[in-house]
């Protein structure tokens, strides 16, 4: 197992990071391609990181939807604190379910040179896990995707909030 990535200081601000979440696949004729992805990039020298936000569902007619935020490197932070802490880093997904192209979920994670990417099926919940082989890594990314989902969902829906919060 190579832990170089997990040596790396996360909280380094002099180096890219970036981190993607894609789930989504190809249903059928009549939903077409669905997804839900998200992106955080931040950039040596920013003072601030950038959250992309993409849902595509074809349910009811829906159209595509596009959010990007600007967030501020004390929820970067957050967020590489939450990676960290989950031990993501340490796990391989060489005993999880292959992708498919109507099923797949990735997570990518760049930290400068260092890059870690998993793919698997989508993971519909906890006890289709108990199923498989690696049991254990894929609990830690069913839960990182867990958390790291609420606290995206959190900042787009604040951000775009139509009464925002009056302090």
């Amino acid at each position: 197992m190579d832990n170089s990535f997990f040596d790396i200081d996360l909280t380094d601000l002099d180096t890219e990071f970036y981190l993607r979440f894609y789930s989504g696949g190809y249903k059928d004729e009549e939903y077409g391609h669905e997804f839900l992805e998200y992106d955080i990039r931040h950039y040596p020298g920013d003072n601030f990181a950038t959250l992309r936000y993409a849902n595509q569902t074809n349910y009811r007619g829906e159209e595509l939807i596009r959010k990007e935020v600007r967030i501020s490197i004390l929820v970067l932070n957050t967020i590489k604190k939450i990676v960290r802490e989950s031990q993501i880093l340490l796990e391989s997904d060489n005993n999880w379910p292959n992708a498919t192209r109507e099923s797949k979920q990735e997570l990518e994670i760049r930290a400068g040179e260092n890059l870690k990417l998993l793919k698997t099926q989508n993971i519909s919940s906890l006890v289709s896990i108990k199923l498989q082989k690696d049991v254990n890594g894929m609990s830690v990314f069913y839960y990182l995707i867990q958390d790291l989902k609420v606290l995206i969902f959190s900042l787009i829906s604040l951000h775009f909030k139509i009464n925002p919060i009056q302090i």
